[in-house]
């Protein structure tokens, strides 16, 4: 059940602008898919190990999740693992012609895994795979977002 998604665009805009937007979790929702609202627990703390709730929409259901910050490295690299599953997610940003290269990706691991299992029994694989579609079509749509946001 585990798996890797990631999907990528060209930004014409600088590495260091790409990264103060998008680690700035309180503007998730002008981007996302899913996630309308997302609220540093500790507002002053931004680095690794500091804490957001992400508020989440789908057609079908409504939710909110706990995250810690994994990466945090200023023109470079964010991510953030869902807690307690450990599903990454994150942002790779490499210099490109006049603009940067911008990768989304997510990474449903063996801790995902197990967590599923233990919450889902046996429909686990199911909801595995409902995540998987929606980070399928969701993350070139969120790229897109943030491509017309940036530029």
């Amino acid at each position: 059940m585990t798996y890797e998604i990631s999907h990528s665009i060209h930004i014409s805009a600088q590495p260091d602008t790409l990264y103060n937007l998008l680690s700035d979790v309180t503007r998730t929702g002008e981007w996302s898919q899913q996630c309308y609202l997302c609220e540093w627990t500790e507002p002053g703390h931004q680095g690794v190990g500091s804490t957001f709730i992400g508020h989440n929409r789908t057609p079908s259901r409504e939710w909110s999740t706990t995250s810690e910050v994994v990466a945090a490295e200023p023109g470079q690299h964010f991510a953030w693992e869902v807690i307690p599953a450990r599903v990454r997610w994150g942002y790779r940003l490499e210099p490109e012609g006049d603009g940067t290269r911008v990768t989304q990706y997510t990474k449903f691991g063996e801790t995902a895994e197990k967590v599923f299992s233990e919450r889902f029994g046996e429909d686990a694989e199911y909801q595995v795979s409902i995540r998987r579609e929606a980070a399928e079509y969701g993350i070139p749509q969120t790229l897109k977002e943030i491509k017309n946001l940036a530029e």
